[in-house]
């Protein structure tokens, strides 16, 4: 089975599948919650945000674990955090929402399904 990559393309890699699988398992969770879900894979030139949504006026960046055998919630790291500041900054520069609420929220999912959210699960990194 192929999974679709953003900008087209498919893989084949079992490792990308299944984090695809846990991108939507964390979407859907989250739109159940009340989110709503603004974009999925967004490129910056830094990188590349899992998920961007509203949680009522709040801008909400949530990175996506998705792991067989742990949590992933320690996967978020004080690095990743920092790239992860620098990726919301450079976004919301470009949308013109620096003004706006916002906060990064962890969804780890586990292979059944499962999810695990994690709200506000750090603050903006000092540097970026």
């Amino acid at each position: 089975m192929s999974a679709t990559r953003p900008g087209g393309g498919t893989s084949d890699n079992p490792r990308h599948s299944f984090g695809r699988y846990g991108e939507d398992a964390a979407a859907e969770f989250l739109r159940r919650k009340g989110f709503e879900i603004l974009g999925r894979n967004v490129r910056t030139a830094f990188g590349e945000l899992d998920l961007i949504a509203l949680d009522g006026d709040v801008v909400v960046f949530v990175e996506v674990k998705s792991r067989r055998t742990t949590s992933g919630l320690e996967a978020v790291d004080a690095r990743k955090q920092l790239r992860l500041s620098r990726l919301a900054v450079a976004f919301l520069a470009r949308a013109g929402w620096l003004g706006r609420a916002a906060r990064f929220d962890v969804v780890a999912v586990a292979e059944g399904g499962a999810c695990t959210h994690v709200t506000n699960a750090f603050d903006c990194a000092p540097g970026s």
